[in-house]
């Protein structure tokens, strides 16, 4: 048994190594290319992310280089408008005081004036009253007429 055991194991191997050994061969070396080829490929793409992060990261630089230089020019326009507008205001400001302070001295100067003309209107009434309570008497009308005249004299 021994015997026929060993001749068909090496008849076996031999069919074997004729036929189905160069298959097996070649389905290992198919599958070894496959294998360094996927390898390849997962390399290759490795590289290409690396690329890919090494650009996003310059172009990510460059944006941020770019918000940067655009918030520092729209912090520079905030500050000029607002310099601009507190300019504008002080000016506007002092405009106004300006005009109120000549309103008031127009309305104070207007308010003397008028004070005055009603003193001297007062003043005539009063005086008129005075006159015509003294000169009532026509010996009190020759006096005050001698007194003025004298002093016309002295003037």
């Amino acid at each position: 048994m021994i015997f026929w055991t060993t001749l068909f194991f090496l008849i076996l191997l031999f069919v074997l190594g004729k036929f189905a050994w160069p298959a097996i061969l070649a389905a290992v070396a198919a599958r070894n290319e496959s294998i360094r080829k996927a390898l390849d490929s997962a390399e290759k793409a490795r590289e290409d992310m690396a690329q890919l992060k090494a650009d996003n990261e310059i172009i990510l630089a460059e944006a941020k280089s770019e918000r940067n230089a655009l918030m520092k020019d729209a912090r520079d326009v905030k500050d000029k408008i607002i310099a601009e507008a507190k300019d504008k205001a002080g000016a506007e400001g002092s405009k106004m005081i300006k005009n109120a302070k000549e309103a008031i001295r127009a309305e104070q100067a207007s308010a003397v004036n008028e004070m005055k003309a009603q003193m001297a209107k007062l003043s005539v009434e009063i005086a008129e009253k005075i006159l015509v309570e003294k000169l009532s008497e026509d010996k009190a009308q020759k006096d005050l007429v001698n007194k003025l005249v004298d002093d016309i004299d002295l003037n």
